[in-house]
């Protein structure tokens, strides 16, 4: 399964009132595990730069004037293709960065993105009821070094990143007990139906999805966690 973890950031919080795309990160995961690639660009927004944005983000109009505008073959489509046929991963994408980017395409004459969206905010909430859910919350919540978001702010590729880090720590531990349900449910029915599915040996080992580049990328990433994250917990109670 391909999917991309991606982060917008902006003018403000409202395309309707005039508020633009400045920046776009974003990191791709295939089954599960980071493979190294990525997608980042600034971007023109053609208008001023609210001191409040600037202050979040640090980009300010004067950096950004050079930079390609929205509609460039090197932004939204370049985006675009690079997350493709994708699930999207976004914290608080559902009420914001989803709808935001579909409004710049749109106004562009572009065609919106219709790619199935997994919000980690909505998981969240719903895992750690009245706890903080914000990124740097559950950053720190999970253990991720964070260092460099306090040192140079927000930045889009940069929190594309934690928030990989964050989704894996939020559905790793979960993944094993999805199939396993799914399996008993199967078994369930087939008890009730009184029969029995005919299970085929395989001849050898499935052929592995990852190459070695994106294994090692994986394995980079997954060092930076933190020795108190769930990958470390896991590789460590493997080895024992």
């Amino acid at each position: 399964m391909r999917q991309i973890v991606f982060d917008l950031e902006t003018t403000g919080f409202r395309f309707d009132e005039g508020h633009r795309i400045v920046e776009i990160g974003a990191v791709e995961l295939v089954n599960g595990a980071v493979t190294g690639r990525s997608f980042h660009t600034y971007v023109n927004p053609e208008r001023d730069m609210p001191a409040g944005a600037e202050a979040v983000h640090g980009l300010s109009a004067a950096f950004l004037a050079d930079k390609p505008v929205f509609a460039d073959e090197r932004v939204a489509p370049a985006f675009c293709a690079f997350a493709a046929d994708a699930q999207l991963i976004a914290h608080n994408g559902a009420a914001f960065d989803l709808p935001f980017l579909n409004a710049e395409l749109a106004a562009a004459g572009l065609p919106t993105l219709e790619n199935e969206l997994f919000d980690t905010l909505h998981l969240a909430r719903r895992k750690f009821p009245g706890s903080p859910a914000s990124l740097d919350a559950l950053c720190s919540r999970f253990g991720i070094d964070t260092t460099a978001r306090a040192r140079n702010g927000h930045g889009a590729l940069l929190d594309s990143q934690l928030l990989a880090a964050v989704y894996i720590e939020l559905t790793g531990g979960a993944q094993a007990g999805l199939m396993l349900e799914a399996r008993e449910r199967e078994e369930r029915k087939e008890s009730a139906s009184g029969t029995r599915a005919v299970r085929r040996s395989r001849p050898g080992p499935p052929p592995r999805l990852m190459t070695a580049e994106e294994a090692a990328a994986h394995a980079a990433f997954v060092g930076e966690l933190g020795p108190q994250s769930l990958w470390a917990r896991l590789r460590g109670s493997a080895e024992r």
